[in-house]
């Protein structure tokens, strides 16, 4: 599904965080990604979902290259085949938990969905996330966790092949947190989504199939 080979990234002031940098993912893989802070994890995840490039090396998506698409191709690979799950859930704060569920649906037309079938969907993606009584409240109105699991409806609605989850526990109690990872190992099994995520905890880590740690550029199998 997703193949990185020799992919290397440097910055100015941080020097080179990846250096030749090897991954293959299968569909309906779990994967975790652990590493120090700085030790270029957010930057992978940046540049398999074309929010960054790296400045050598080749990124495949289905057997695609990905580096040399234009920025409207960038945003259609995205808007097709990624969910995104940052740390901060990045809620729009005058918006309804429903609302800001239903953003990404704008970009697409709406020829692309059966409105009844999408509202099923996200109606079931929400009680599975146990949030359906939070449609109406407004992001302040809700907990930390239940933001979270917002977010991650939120990543879904798009029925992605992919999720990537940047250190989704990482304001979470350690309730949530391994609520949250419940929660992705259960959309996996449901949806077979592909889950790459960076988390801190090794202990939710070893949840995943596979777990990995970036370090000195390059990705450790750990399990």
């Amino acid at each position: 599904m997703l193949t990185l080979k020799n992919i290397s990234r440097s910055y100015p002031q941080r020097g080179q965080v990846l250096k030749n940098l090897e991954l293959n993912v299968e569909k309906g893989d779990t994967l975790a990604i652990t590493g120090p802070s700085g030790s270029g994890k957010t930057t992978l995840l940046n540049i398999i979902g074309l929010l960054d490039q790296p400045e050598s090396g080749e990124l495949k998506f289905q057997g695609k290259e990905l580096r040399g698409l234009t920025q409207d191709e960038a945003a259609q690979y995205r808007h097709n085949n990624i969910g995104f799950v940052f740390q901060d859930h990045l809620l729009l704060p005058y918006l309804s938990v429903i609302e800001n569920i239903e953003l990404p649906l704008l970009a697409a037309s709406s020829e692309s969905y059966n409105t009844e079938d999408l509202k099923e969907y996200i109606s079931a993606l929400m009680a599975k996330c146990g949030i359906s009584e939070l449609e109406k409240k407004l992001p302040h109105q809700i907990s930390g966790g239940e933001a979270q699991r917002v977010t991650l409806v939120r990543a879904l609605v798009n029925k992605p092949s992919l999720l990537l989850a940047d250190e989704p526990t990482g304001s979470l109690d350690t309730g949530n947190a391994d609520n949250l990872v419940n929660l992705l190992i259960e959309m996996n099994r449901e949806y077979e989504t592909t889950i790459i995520t960076v988390i801190h905890s090794q202990n939710l880590a070893n949840r995943m199939g596979r777990v990995f740690e970036l370090k000195n550029g390059s990705l450790i199998p750990l399990k």
